[in-house]
């Protein structure tokens, strides 16, 4: 399923720390260093009247973004939403032991989108993703399995297209010689691993 981008309008990205990638949160034009800021560079000659906007906040889960929407997503009218959310789920399970159990991360998830679809906004979803960097965090894999299966079914269940960042990531890892190539920890890219989401995310969109 093609996303066909609007010549004009806001074209919004939501998420945690890999979406933000740094961005200036006081800077509500800020982009950050990571995938958005590629993706608004690649369609500044295309699209140059449709504003990317970034508001990736660092270590947010759904149930933060669900707080948040009205002032950093709905307010601002945008015509496309990209989210990617949910390895910090996750994560707080084994670190924190603060789990978020996946039926309220796909109930949360389907609140935002819900919202969403009720503004008119054409939405895309970009599944969590690990790279396991370290032995551990494969047993990480049991609970973010899940909550992948659950972006699909939002995907499937908002017509919304999907971006397989999970499995596009783990098997760039063999052409880019292993996991330190992409991601820093398993979870946060590097430049490298920012240029595979970036170019995956495009080739969602027809710019035609």
């Amino acid at each position: 399923m093609a996303l066909q981008l609007p010549t004009r309008g806001c074209l919004l990205f939501q998420g945690d720390s890999i979406t933000a990638s740094q961005r200036d949160p006081d800077d509500g034009a800020a982009l950050g260093h990571g995938f958005v800021s590629r993706i608004a560079r690649a369609l500044a000659s295309s699209h140059p009247q449709l504003r990317v906007v970034n508001r990736g906040v660092s270590g947010d889960r759904v149930s933060d973004l669900v707080r948040r929407w009205q002032e950093d997503c709905l307010a601002l009218q945008p015509s496309v939403v990209s989210v990617l959310v949910g390895v910090n789920d996750t994560w707080r399970r084994f670190d924190r032991d603060d789990p978020t159990p996946v039926e309220a991360y796909e109930r949360s998830y389907r609140n935002i989108l819900t919202r969403s679809a009720r503004q008119d906004s054409h939405l895309v979803l970009v599944e969590p993703f690990l790279v396991p960097f370290r032995d551990e965090q494969w047993a990480w894999r049991e609970d973010l399995d899940q909550r992948i299966a659950a972006v699909r079914r939002l995907s499937r269940e908002f017509d919304a297209p999907l971006l397989a960042a999970d499995g596009l990531l783990n098997q760039a890892v063999h052409a880019h010689g292993g996991p330190a190539a992409l991601t820093n920890d398993g979870v946060h890219l590097t430049e490298a691993g920012h240029v595979v989401l970036a170019d995956a995310w495009l080739a969602l969109a027809d710019l035609s």
